[in-house]
């Protein structure tokens, strides 16, 4: 009797925890990297992505090497039309990492929280923009509800949640250039960090002649965290491309929440950030969207 297709074998089973283990695991560490941040405070955030750049490329380049991918990156940066596109990709990239940096060493960690949380709702503003897809009326809603969360957050503050509305807008302009060319997002990062190495080092090695770069000259501590910007930057990168290989998109919609929700505990019980009952509301509305929508992706899929 032949195998009844929807009934998942053991294999599609393990392979399922398996995905979800390694994409919960990426979510997790990009949620709990402000603690990584916060470790580097007396260095400046310019500085940091100077050394995330660096070190970026080198871990990539052995990576790579490692996996045998290192002249699929090297065919992808000779291809003219998809260079130019991750040359503007790195510029999105390098400034959502150089915000996000400088907000938490600011102590707006909340402001990144809501940053990302808003991010899927970006996705279907972005899509219906510049994709023209078609939204549902559900959609609709989650965007208003969202829309209706930042302005009470205006009125609250007197001031656009900018901080929040940019790390959204540069890291949701990414994922839609990235999706008009896909590429694969190790050789992609590769390619967008080697384009911005050239600034990267002509800064480090400024700092160095000026005598005030932080790497060599600090505490060991902090020479190691920067070096470790490499790996903390690939590494969850990694994990994420295992779980989306395993993983229905359904099942990544949902565990996407567990980076902010993370962030978000960080700032208010960790750090204590202001939290007062209008900005609780906000954050209320804006939950109630993730909700519409997550309940409307879970009803197609």
């Amino acid at each position: 009797m032949p195998r009844d297709p929807q009934i998942p074998t053991d294999a599609d089973r393990s392979a399922a925890r398996l995905g979800v283990l390694a994409a919960g695991c990426a979510y997790a560490t990009w949620g709990l990297t402000p603690i990584y941040f916060k470790a580097m405070i007396a260095v400046p955030a310019l500085e940091i992505i100077a050394h995330r750049v660096l070190w970026s490329v080198v871990f990539l380049l052995g990576a790579l090497l490692w996996r045998g991918q290192l002249g699929q990156a090297g065919r992808l940066a000779a291809d003219p039309a998809k260079l130019r596109l991750l040359a503007l990709t790195s510029a999105l990239v390098i400034f959502n990492w150089f915000l996000f940096v400088w907000a938490v060493n600011a102590g707006r960690v909340l402001d990144t929280s809501l940053g990302y949380f808003m991010m899927p709702l970006m996705y279907v503003l972005l899509g219906r923009f510049f994709l023209h897809e078609r939204l549902s009326a559900a959609q609709w809603l989650a965007v208003a509800l969202a829309a209706a969360g930042v302005g009470l957050r205006v009125i609250d503050r007197g001031e656009l949640p900018w901080v929040s509305l940019l790390i959204a807008l540069s890291f949701g302009f990414y994922g839609l250039l990235r999706k008009r060319e896909p590429v694969d997002s190790f050789q992609g990062l590769l390619v967008e960090t080697t384009l911005a190495l050239p600034l990267a080092l002509a800064y480090l090695i400024w700092l160095s002649v000026a005598g005030s770069g932080q790497f060599g000259a600090g505490e060991l501590s902090t020479s190691l965290l920067l070096v470790l910007a490499g790996p903390i930057t690939a590494i969850p990168l990694l994990l994420f491309a295992i779980g989306a290989r395993r993983l229905r998109l359904t099942t990544m919609g949902f565990l996407q929440y567990i980076g902010p929700t993370l962030t978000f505990l960080l700032a208010v019980f960790i750090y204590g950030e202001a939290f007062s009952l209008v900005q609780g509301l906000a954050f209320a509305l804006i939950w109630m969207g993730l909700a519409v929508y997550s309940a409307d992706l879970l009803r197609r899929s």
